[in-house]
C-alpha cells in the first residue's frame, strides 16, 4: 500500500438551514487502500461523500479537496467521474428493464460515430463482468437478477469509467450473508489490482474484516483514524468512539419474569401465494407468551417476512389456511385493519417504502395507524395528534427539534423510530418486528434494543424477525427457524448458537 494520500479533504464544512451537517472535517486516504468510514446515523458520513462525489458543488461548502495530488472543485457528479471517483449508492441506480450492458455504460456510451456502437458496448460489457467475477449473460434484463448480482453490476458500471477510487454507501445492507461475503472479497481483490475503496457501513463485522484504515465521524467532526496494521480496529474501539462512550453489551439484559400465558399462537398455518404459484409457508405452528420477545430467523427467501404479512390481516391476498389465536380467541383477518383492532402491529422491514410516509412530519405519521382514536367525524383532532407525537419522542427518544420535521430528514434510526411509535400507538398486545435494526447504527440499535426490553417488561409481547444472528441470539428469549417456508425449529435461548440456527436454516 502507498502511504501518500490520494484523497484529502481538508476542513470541509457544510451547513443546511439550521443544522451544521460537517464541522470542519479532515480526511484522508491512502492510495491503495480499503478505509471504512462509520459513524452513527446523522454523523455526516454520506453528506462527507456527497461533498467529495459533486452532489454538492463547489461552492456550497467549505475547505479544500485535493485527489490524485491535484486541488478539486468539483461543480456535479460528472466532474468527479472524470478525475476517478465513482460512488453507489445503497438504493442502486440501474433501469431494470434495461440489460446488463446497457446498464454497464448507460451515461457512458461507447460511440463509432454519431452510433452507439453496440458490438463494443457488448464485448467491453464482458470485460467488466469478468473484473467482478459475474457470470451472467450481458443481454439479460437487469430486473432478473438478484440483488447481489445487481450489486456486482454497478460495480462493473464504475470500473467501465477508469475508476481509481471506488466509494460504496451501505453496499452489503440488502445481501444475504453469501453475497456479502462475495463482495468483500471482490473489494480485496479490487484493492489488489490498486483500485482505492472508501466504504460506509453499520456492520462492524464487516469493518474489523476488511478495512485497512477507519475514520469515526461523530455529529458533523472528525473524531479519530485507526490503523488495522497497528491493531486499533476493534469493535470496542470503535464503537466507543462511535457513540462517545463505552458499551460493554449492546444486548442490554432483561430483569423480567416471563407469564405462562400464551398470547399469541398459530396452529397449521399455511399460505399460498398465487401470483407465484407457490406456498410461500407451510404447516407454521408458533406461539407467543407475554412478556416473550421470541426470534424468527431464517436465510434470505426462507418465508421470515411472508410469515408476518400472512398474519398481519394478509394485505397480498395470499390463500390462507389455518388458526390463529389472540388471547386464546379464534381471528381470521381480511384486513390488516382487523388486525390492528385485535391488538397484533406489524413493523416493515422497509420503513421508507412501507413503513413511514417520508414527505409527512413525525407527528402526522406516529397517528396514522389510529387515527381513529383522536379523529371526530372524521375530522383530526390536531391537539390530541401533537400531545400524542410529542409522549412518544420523549418516552422513546426520537432526536428532532419539532415534531413537526418531516420524516424524510430524520437519520436512519430516528426514522425507525417514528416507525415503532407509530404502531405503539395503536396500542397492540402482540408486536411483529421485522428487521427492527436494519440500516442503523449500533448506538441507534443499542436504543431499539432497550425500547424493546421496556415494552416486554410492561407486558407486551415482541415477535422479531432478523437476518443478523447476533441480534436473534442476543435479544430473543426463545427461536423459530423457518427454511423453504416450513419452522424447522424451535430453540430455546440457552440451546441457541449460530451453529445450530444455520442448521435448522439450511434443512429442506
Amino acid at each position: 500500500m502507498n502511504e501518500v494520500p490520494i484523497l484529502e479533504m481538508r476542513n470541509i464544512t457544510k451547513e443546511f438551514p439550521g443544522v451544521k451537517a460537517l464541522d470542519e472535517v479532515t480526511f484522508s486516504v491512502k492510495r491503495g487502500e480499503i478505509h471504512c468510514l462509520v459513524g452513527e446515523n446523522g454523523a455526516g458520513k454520506s453528506t462527507l461523500m456527497k461533498v467529495l462525489s459533486g452532489v454538492y458543488s463547489h461552492g456550497n461548502y467549505d475547505g479544500d479537496i485535493v485527489f490524485d495530488g491535484e486541488s478539486q472543485q468539483f461543480s456535479n457528479i460528472r466532474d468527479s467521474e472524470r478525475t476517478g471517483i465513482s460512488i453507489i449508492y445503497q438504493e442502486l441506480a440501474l433501469v431494470p428493464e434495461m440489460s446488463v450492458y446497457e446498464n454497464i455504460f448507460l451515461g457512458n456510451e461507447i460511440r463509432s460515430g454519431q452510433l452507439i456502437d453496440w458490438n463494443e458496448t457488448i464485448r467491453r460489457a464482458t470485460e467488466m463482468l469478468e473484473k467482478v467475477k459475474l457470470d451472467v449473460n450481458p443481454d439479460a434484463k437487469v430486473r432478473s437478477l438478484g440483488v447481489g448480482k445487481q450489486q456486482l453490476v454497478e460495480i462493473a458500471k464504475s470500473l467501465s469509467k477508469d475508476v481509481k477510487l471506488l466509494i460504496l454507501d451501505e453496499p452489503t445492507a440488502a445481501l444475504n450473508e453469501d453475497d456479502s461475503d462475495n463482495l468483500l472479497d471482490l473489494l480485496r481483490d479490487l484493492r489488489d489490482k490498486g483500485v482505492t475503496c472508501i466504504m460506509i457501513t453499520h456492520k462492524l463485522k464487516e469493518v474489523i474484516a476488511i478495512s485497512d484504515s477507519v475514520t469515526v465521524l461523530r455529529d458533523g467532526k472528525t473524531i479519530i483514524t485507526l490503523d488495522a496494521a497497528k491493531g486499533e480496529v476493534t469493535e470496542r474501539a470503535i464503537i466507543k468512539h462511535m457513540v462517545g462512550r463505552e458499551i460493554d453489551n449492546i444486548y442490554p439484559p432483561r430483569a423480567h419474569q416471563i407469564s405462562d400465558e400464551v398470547v399469541f399462537e398459530v396452529k397449521n398455518w399455511t399460505a399460498y401465494n398465487p401470483t407465484l404459484r407457490r406456498t410461500v409457508i407451510q404447516d407454521a405452528n408458533l406461539r407467543v407468551k407475554k412478556g416473550e420477545i421470541v426470534g424468527v430467523a431464517g436465510l434470505m427467501g426462507s418465508g421470515r417476512t411472508e410469515l408476518a404479512l400472512s398474519l398481519f390481516g394478509n394485505p397480498h391476498a395470499y390463500q390462507i389456511s389455518g388458526e390463529l389465536f389472540i388471547n386464546g380467541q379464534s381471528h381470521q383477518f381480511k384486513h390488516p385493519r382487523e388486525a390492528i383492532h385485535a391488538g397484533l402491529a406489524y413493523v416493515s422491514e422497509d420503513r421508507k417504502g412501507n413503513g413511514l410516509i417520508l414527505m409527512q412530519d413525525i407527528k402526522q405519521n406516529i397517528s396514522l395507524a389510529n387515527l381513529e382514536e383522536i379523529s371526530n367525524l372524521f375530522v383530526v383532532d390536531e391537539n390530541a395528534e401533537i400531545k400524542i407525537a410529542r409522549e412518544y419522542k420523549d418516552s422513546i427518544r426520537i432526536k428532532t427539534p419539532t415534531i413537526e420535521q418531516i420524516v424524510r430528514n430524520l437519520s436512519g434510526g430516528n426514522q425507525q423510530k417514528v416507525s415503532v411509535a407509530k404502531w405503539l400507538f395503536s396500542k397492540p398486545n402482540v408486536l411483529i418486528l421485522d428487521e427492527p435494526t436494519r440500516g442503523i447504527d449500533v448506538g441507534a440499535k443499542f436504543e431499539i434494543y432497550t425500547i424493546m426490553n421496556s415494552l416486554v417488561e410492561a407486558g407486551m409481547s415482541i415477535i422479531m424477525i432478523s437476518s443478523e444472528l447476533p441480534e436473534v441470539l442476543g435479544m430473543s428469549d426463545r427461536v423459530y427457524v423457518l427454511s423453504s417456508g416450513k419452522i424447522t425449529g424451535e430453540l430455546p435461548i440457552e440451546e441457541a448458537t449460530q451453529e445450530s440456527i444455520m442448521h435448522l436454516a439450511t434443512r429442506n
